[in-house]
């Protein structure tokens, strides 16, 4: 979606384009991405609490597009499907395993 330098990558089986947006601290956000590492899927993820202010209101913007409430996490597959929170069963459906 971005190459930006406050895009941390993970690296899997590219299946479908992830980016997450989480808070370092979120256990529900952990979770996420501990998830999608056992299923061995690449995905970025953007830790918003870890951004400098003018970054982090950029960052933002972009979430509350997706997601006005700007809940975490928020995953962001394909550019086109959004879901929010720790939903395995949904990640799982959208991105087709």
């Amino acid at each position: 979606m971005d190459s930006e330098n406050y895009i941390n990558k993970v690296e899997g089986k590219k299946i479908k384009e992830i980016l997450l947006f989480t808070l370092s601290t979120c256990i529900w956000c952990k979770k996420t991405k501990e998830y999608l590492k056992k299923l061995g899927i690449a995905y970025n993820y953007i830790d918003i609490d870890q951004l400098d202010d003018k970054i982090k209101n950029k960052v933002i913007k972009k979430l509350k597009k997706w997601n006005p409430s700007c809940s975490y996490p928020t995953i962001i597959i394909d550019n086109k499907d959004c879901i929010t929170g720790y939903n395995p069963d949904k990640i799982r459906e959208k991105i087709d395993l």
